[in-house]
């Protein structure tokens, strides 16, 4: 059973009046530090959220900032790119027709060498004493060598061309791969620097920033860029050093040929003027000879009539003398007949071997002009060889000499 309640007051007090006063004023105290604490907190608070927010907002529109002129870094060098790619492509254009023209010229080259060497070819089949080393072979010989030199020259050229066209390809793909990275590098922290707390699109992705996947620092990445466009400049500039020279070696290769070709020609004008009066002379000494022969025939054939003629008398004084030595006896007298018809078959005789021996000289003689005429005729064929061959052959081919733009390379 429960007590009553004046003997449960009576029987369990357990604080006094004091004690209640005093419950009272610390609670109100604590109630007075809680309230002062919570309002210092909340006052702290909505400055902290104040300031937090201000340093937030200062912070994101740093980033902003910075990402400006980051995306304003990469145009500035986007744009150096495009400027020394669109150079670069257009000296490799350049070089390339340079190129074309010095294999056009190199082709061109052919054909006169070959000329050349068939005019040698051609002069070798001269015959007997026109078979000489004369001004026109020594011409034919150092307009080869000047062709073969200028070969030499235009393919060594044509190799460095290769090569040169070769780096400036290399260095053109770093350019167009940096301008392509340098693109998507730009959408990229454009696109970031348009974005907005309002911004579709945008999340959380924890820890992202822990992952570092840079490989560069500011001073690298300018630097690298720099290097390719530095590069570039270097083999452009001598891109443009090689083209200039393939230029000039074209001109000068050109004119040497040129040179050398007229030379060849005049010494071919000469020669076959030579050769013509040579050969003019030949006929007149020729018709002089065959007139020469005729008239030693003629020579010849009086001779022998002569001898011929001589013959009778020689037989008459003869026939006589041997008459006269049937004289009988005394009549064998050597009188002024006998002395006179010996002292006539000696003259005779002497004649008669005086003719002969002419007769011989005559013919000796006529065998000297049959020698000296088949001689003449020998070397006038020779000189119709030699003419035909300079003249017809080797000038012939020599008419189609390709002009001066050929030979530096233009259709």
């Amino acid at each position: 059973m429960l007590p009553f309640v004046s003997n449960r007051t009576t029987l369990f007090t357990r604080y006094t009046p004091d004690d209640w006063y005093r419950s009272n004023l610390t609670n109100f105290q604590e109630s007075n530090t809680s309230r002062h604490n919570s309002e210092r907190l909340r006052v702290d608070t909505s400055r902290l959220i104040q300031d937090k927010y201000q340093q937030t907002r200062k912070t994101q529109a740093d980033t902003n900032q910075n990402l400006g002129e980051r995306v304003n870094d990469i145009g500035f060098w986007k744009s150096e790119i495009t400027h020394e790619l669109d150079e670069m492509i257009g000296e490799t254009n350049a070089l390339t027709d340079v190129k074309k023209r010095l294999e056009r010229a190199l082709a061109e080259s052919e054909a006169p060498l070959q000329v050349a060497r068939e005019c040698l070819f051609h002069r070798e089949k001269r015959m007997g004493i026109d078979l000489v080393h004369d001004e026109v072979e020594k011409q034919l010989l150092t307009e080869v060598d000047v062709i073969l030199c200028c070969q030499e020259r235009m393919k060594l050229h044509l190799d460095k061309a290769i090569a040169q066209l070769a780096a400036n390809r290399a260095a053109q793909h770093e350019l167009e791969k940096d301008l392509s990275d340098k693109q998507a590098a730009q959408r990229i922290d454009d696109k970031c620097h348009h974005l907005r707390n309002t911004s579709e699109g945008v999340s959380f992705f924890r820890g992202v920033e822990k992952v570092d996947a840079t490989v560069s620092v500011p001073e690298s990445w300018a630097k690298f860029t720099d290097d390719n466009i530095l590069r570039s400049q270097c083999e452009r500039a001598a891109s443009a050093k090689l083209r200039n020279e393939i230029e000039n070696l074209l001109v000068v290769t050109a004119n040497e040929m040129w040179n050398q070709f007229n030379r060849v020609n005049l010494a071919f004008t000469n020669r076959i003027a030579e050769t013509a009066d040579a050969k003019n002379k030949i006929q007149v000494h020729l018709s002089k000879t065959l007139q020469e022969i005729f008239q030693t025939e003629g020579t010849i054939e009086s001779i022998k009539k002569a001898i011929k003629e001589k013959s009778a008398f020689l037989k008459v004084a003869q026939t006589r003398l041997d008459e006269r030595t049937r004289r009988p006896n005394i009549e064998l007298c050597w009188d002024i007949a006998q002395l006179r018809l010996v002292n006539e078959v000696y003259e005779v005789d002497d004649t008669i071997q005086t003719l002969q021996q002419r007769l011989r000289e005559a013919e000796d003689t006529l065998q000297f002009l049959v020698h000296t005429k088949a001689t003449l005729e020998h070397d006038l064929a020779v000189k119709a060889n030699t003419l035909y061959i300079d003249q017809e052959k080797c000038m012939g081919m020599r008419k189609s000499f390709p002009t001066t733009l050929r030979l530096v390379g233009y259709c």
